[in-house]
């Protein structure tokens, strides 16, 4: 997949130093689940990219910089679930590349693969309650605030609020920046 300014590449098991690198860092990861110290924890990761293709519950991509094919950071789906036509959206990227627009570039892909390529009907977004930046940017891209799951996670022992964000089909389809 291609945008203006980014090709978005499938991940293979040859992009484990490019993962380990986002996923490594405690600032990427302050909100997430996963976090990895060396390089061969990354594994799990990789696995897990695996292991959603071959069960065919989701498919990241890596998001490259067309002009000098440096690695910015990954996005996809997971969690997806066919008989309800839904599924979680991630992404992630470099620090070097926060705020600078990406987000915006590569979303009406991901919901193009999301929403024609995967026949979902409704793409969600699951986003710790302080993490700010990330409810921002989802709201941006049209995403709808849904409500907070309180307590639903722990997180170095202390209990974490999620708050959840929808975009569905119908709603996608009204937006003419998306129907390129």
């Amino acid at each position: 997949m291609e945008t203006e300014n980014y090709t978005l590449k499938e991940i293979q098991d040859s992009d484990v130093n490019n993962i380990y690198k986002g996923l490594s860092d405690p600032e990427i990861t302050k909100y997430y689940d996963v976090h990895f110290a060396t390089l061969k924890e990354t594994e799990k990761q990789m696995e897990w990219y695996r292991n959603l293709k071959i069960e065919g519950t989701g498919v990241w991509w890596g998001i490259y910089n067309k002009q000098n094919n440096k690695f910015c950071g990954a996005a996809g789906f997971n969690n997806l679930e066919k008989q309800h036509k839904k599924a979680e959206i991630g992404l992630w990227l470099l620090k070097e590349f926060w705020g600078k627009g990406i987000l915006k570039e590569v979303m009406p892909k991901l919901f193009e693969q999301g929403f024609l390529k995967l026949n979902l009907n409704r793409i969600e977004g699951y986003v710790v309650s302080d993490n700010a930046k990330c409810k921002n940017a989802l709201e941006k891209i049209y995403f709808t605030y849904e409500g907070t799951m309180r307590e639903c996670e722990i997180k170095n022992g202390e209990k974490i609020d999620v708050d959840i964000y929808s975009v569905l089909k119908a709603e996608w389809k009204k937006y003419n920046h998306y129907n390129n």
